[in-house]
């Protein structure tokens, strides 16, 4: 692509060529600049995945909670919860099960 846009002389044209879009092109060559063909290869497509965990001391407590009283839902867990201490919302709860049955 950064070839193409050097010998037409027109960025947007071999965008347009290519399929790409400017920024995609601006990026490219920022990348290339810095560390050559061996940046281009190295970048990765996929977004990186972060996940928000809970510490692992309330994520255990919640597992054990949820064994204990199997019959609660999550709304109700979360509320027991908090009458003993442990702040956390009911779609926490079903997240940090789901953590642990991982």
């Amino acid at each position: 692509m950064l070839g193409l846009a050097e010998e037409l002389g027109n960025v947007s044209l071999a965008c347009k060529y290519l399929g790409y879009c400017r920024d995609t092109f601006y990026r490219y060559k920022e990348l290339f600049a810095e560390g050559g063909e061996e940046a281009l290869g190295e970048m990765s497509r996929k977004k990186p995945n972060v996940k928000n965990r809970i510490e692992q001391e309330i994520e255990k407590r919640v597992v054990s909670f949820a064994i204990e009283h199997s019959a609660f839902g999550q709304t109700r867990a979360s509320n027991e919860l908090k009458k003993e201490g442990v702040f956390i919302s009911p779609s926490v709860v079903f997240a940090a099960f789901g953590y642990a049955t991982i």
